[in-house]
């Protein structure tokens, strides 16, 4: 029986019942029992003679800015946002390089260039695919995990693994492998009691878990509000979205690129012709031939369905609108009829002849009969015996699915196999307003959407005859930071070494495009970058480390158009990317290829692609503004926090704000405080003292002003 206990007598139950080193894994993300952690981790900082290793990904904290008009925007915003969420103290130990020699934290991804600076973090990262991580831990001796869980009072026999059954599924079996070979092996939960409560896979009997700390946690849980959508990141969303097959399969990440795919998608969707104007002036003509091979304009008919490590925001609001629905079985025969058409939204048989057109024997078997009443496709009962069908009211009939007779009584008792997934996913992580959305699902939507383990959702293997059905025209879409002009992806790592996030699942993705039969893996790319008024191409011709291997380049996409690199010689590689690059460095990736010997000496680019400009684009917000929004999926922020945080951004891009003579010019065209009043109370700005803050509200009142009317920061 599991041991029902406090938080502290957790932690002193797994003192006691662990003899020698202590390894924690903890789930990526959300899902991790903050507090009961933080219990644990005091302790044994008081206690050198015990050793813990905590093995996770993605520790949440808290965003923190460097400069202080950053920290005055963010703390008011943090503070409502964030509320009470506990932090992980050994996080911040790791931050402040202060952990104790006893206690070692290894991670597999990292939120994203929060530990860039972080030299025990960064040589305690482990590079593993995300769907090999349970395999990794397990060899690592793991002997307690822990997991934040959700309860529902209609199951009370279950919990659910709710935000992160992704690892845990997977790793589980292989510690009761262990278990049973005589290993002490401790399993914690606790009740997180707004953590969504997740059905399918993602329940599982109390008995799972040892221990059961009582003590429901009811503090904030982590968000991630939604950020700007910019113009650049819009026309990448846009472009990517015509490459969406409809009654096709969409994985996307989390971000303001996905944001604006799934934006895109149901502009497709609710306001075609606008789409397709919208689309026409961004030149979308001149990726016509993608655009046909591998997706379309027209309006999403049949639906997707949606297979993603991550169940973002964005997947669920393609859901409320109709776009995610192309239901999914986890029967073979079953997904072989709903390919095929034959079944209704409800499940129900259209008519007896699609099973015949299946596979199904014409001689129905015992074991056959037995299927169509457990599927529930078949109503009633029916028993077989020696070749016939027999009825409770002595009636029979040939056994036989062709037998016109037999098709007829047949059909009079079809029922139903229930709707089916439209999504499954690994784990989640989104803003209040998505958990509160996930909360307020029925039993029946709640069906609808399938937590489950990441291998089943990362790899083929496994299933994978049913994985290959239910994932057609998959469309595995992905963001990278840089792309080498010889194909390969940059994600997770700088040249330099250190890593910015991790690998996580993008190869795995990019390794089932391949393998799949009509899918592709879509790279996102922002073609250009500002950073303290240095701009800098993110197409470039060599980077130092790759994320994505060359050989296995498909699809990229920039806000400038579409590049499918698959089976292209070097040359012809070099030429599409450059067809979508930044027309500013051009000239220079033109010289390099040229020097390397992989373009000819008399290559020119064609004229239709030197033009490749942020101003040409500035036309379309005049144009289409209400296919643009800067926040497509819902925002956070009050409207003034808007233009501030376009207007902090504005002045991060332009300027480098530890240069004085910088700072300086960039004040003397500021407009004068009574212009945006509301906005420097916000910041506390409205009755400078001194110099410093006078020289900050001169810079916010002059970013303000530079963005006035404009959201393409």
């Amino acid at each position: 029986m599991p041991y029902t206990c406090t938080l502290e007598q957790a932690v002193d139950c797994v003192l006691s019942e662990i003899d020698g080193p202590i390894h924690l894994g903890l789930p990526l993300g959300l899902g991790k029992p903050n507090r009961w952690v933080n219990a644990l981790y005091a302790r044994v900082r008081q206690m050198p003679e015990r050793q813990l290793t905590i093995y996770t990904a993605l520790c949440l904290a808290r965003p923190r800015a460097g400069q202080e008009l950053q920290q005055r925007f963010l703390e008011p915003f943090v503070e409502r946002v964030f509320g009470d969420y506990p932090e992980l103290n050994f996080l911040a130990d790791l931050h402040g390089d202060k952990l104790p020699a006893n206690v070692r934290v290894e991670q597999f991804f990292f939120q994203p260039g929060s530990l860039l600076e972080c030299e025990p973090a960064q040589q305690d990262y482990i590079s593993s695919n995300y769907s090999h991580v349970a395999r990794d831990l397990n060899a690592k001796g793991l002997n307690v995990v822990a997991q934040l869980v959700a309860a529902d009072a209609g199951q009370p026999e279950h919990f659910s693994l709710s935000c992160n059954p992704d690892v845990s599924l997977d790793l589980l079996p292989l510690l009761e492998r262990r278990r049973a070979a005589g290993e002490t092996i401790l399993s914690v939960a606790q009740i997180h009691s707004d953590l969504p409560y997740m059905a399918g896979d993602a329940e599982v009997p109390r008995e799972t878990f040892d221990i059961h700390i009582v003590e429901d946690e009811r503090t904030t849980l982590f968000s991630t509000p939604n950020m700007p959508v910019s113009l650049q990141d819009h026309c990448i969303g846009l472009l990517a979205s015509t490459l969406v097959r409809d009654g096709g399969t969409l994985q996307i990440g989390i971000g303001s690129m996905g944001d604006a795919l799934a934006a895109a998608l149901m502009a497709r969707q609710q306001d075609n012709s606008g789409y397709r104007a919208l689309l026409q002036d961004l030149g979308a003509e001149h990726w016509a031939q993608a655009i046909t091979a591998n997706g379309g304009l027209q309006p999403l008919d049949q639906g997707l369905y949606g297979c993603s490590e991550m169940f973002v925001n964005g997947l669920l609001a393609l859901a409320e609108a109709g776009l995610v629905r192309r239901q999914v079985y986890a029967d073979l025969r079953l997904q072989r009829l709903a390919d095929s058409g034959a079944l209704d939204e409800q499940g129900r048989l259209r008519s007896v002849q699609a099973l015949l057109d299946i596979g199904l024997p014409a001689q129905l078997r015992a074991d056959d009969l037995h299927w169509l009443r457990g599927s529930g496709l078949l109503q009633g009962d029916v028993q077989w015996q020696d070749g016939y069908l027999h009825w409770p009211d002595g009636s029979r009939v040939a056994a036989d699915l062709r037998d016109p007779q037999t098709q007829a009584r047949l059909q009079a008792c079809l029922g139903s196999a229930g709707a089916g997934v439209v999504l499954h996913g690994g784990f989640f992580l989104g803003p209040a307003s998505f958990y509160q959305r996930l909360r307020e699902l029925d039993d029946a939507e709640r069906q609808r959407f399938a937590m489950t383990g990441i291998r089943y959702i990362n790899e083929l293997y496994g299933e994978e005859a049913l994985k290959r059905l239910q994932r057609r025209d998959a469309r595995f879409i992905n963001t990278v930071f840089t792309m080498t002009l010889l194909g390969a992806g940059v994600a997770d790592q700088l040249e330099d070494g250190r890593v910015l996030s991790g690998v996580g699942g993008q190869y795995n993705f990019v390794a089932q495009a391949h393998a799949l039969e009509d899918a592709r893996s879509i790279l996102l790319l922002r073609s250009w970058r500002e950073s303290g008024g240095e701009l800098s191409s993110n197409i470039v011709w060599e980077y130092g480390h790759a994320t994505i291997p060359r050989h296995l380049r498909d699809m990229v996409v920039t806000e400038y158009g579409i590049a499918d690199l698959r089976g292209k010689t070097d040359a012809q590689v070099i030429e599409a990317l450059l067809n979508i690059s930044d027309s500013r460095f051009q000239p220079q990736l033109i010289e390099q290829a040229k020097q390397a010997g992989k373009l000819p000496e008399d290559f020119c680019l064609d004229e239709r692609f030197t033009h490749n400009l942020p101003e040409r684009l500035e036309q379309l917000r005049e144009r289409h503004g209400a296919l643009l929004d800067e926040y497509p999926l819902g925002c956070d922020f009050s409207p003034v926090e808007q233009d501030l945080l376009r207007a902090l951004n504005w002045l991060k891009s332009k300027l480098r704000l530890s240069e004085v003579l910088e700072l300086g010019k960039a004040t003397l065209d500021a407009p004068e405080p009574a212009a945006f009043a509301e906005h420097l109370r916000r910041m506390s700005l409205e009755a400078p003292e001194g110099v410093r803050e006078t020289l900050y509200q001169r810079l916010l009142l002059a970013g303000l002003q530079a963005t006035s009317g404009s959201w393409a920061g």
